[in-house]
């Protein structure tokens, strides 16, 4: 039996696969950053301005949100976006 490792390059192009992996870094960050300063959802619509729901649905993946509405999230955690040279494998 193949491992999904092994699969997953015959399904999505490299490309694909890369933007897959940032976007789940960004997803993961955002998650991480909320939880270490105890804030729910709902604590960071009202300092964010963006509706709890977007907000979860932002952390379970199931949204493909705009930077401004990633940006006004990360704010009040303390956190923002940086371009930064890709990783060479």
């Amino acid at each position: 039996m193949k491992t999904w490792k092994e699969i997953r390059p015959k399904l999505y192009t490299a490309e694909e696969i890369r933007e897959s992996n940032l976007r789940v870094a960004i997803i993961g960050e955002l998650i991480k950053a909320r939880q270490e300063k105890n804030i729910s959802q709902r604590e960071l619509e009202q300092l964010s301005g963006v509706k709890q729901p977007i907000i979860s649905r932002i952390e379970a993946g199931e949204t493909n949100p705009t930077i401004d509405t990633i940006l006004k999230v990360l704010a009040p955690l303390g956190k923002t976006l940086a371009v930064v040279p890709l990783e060479k494998n």
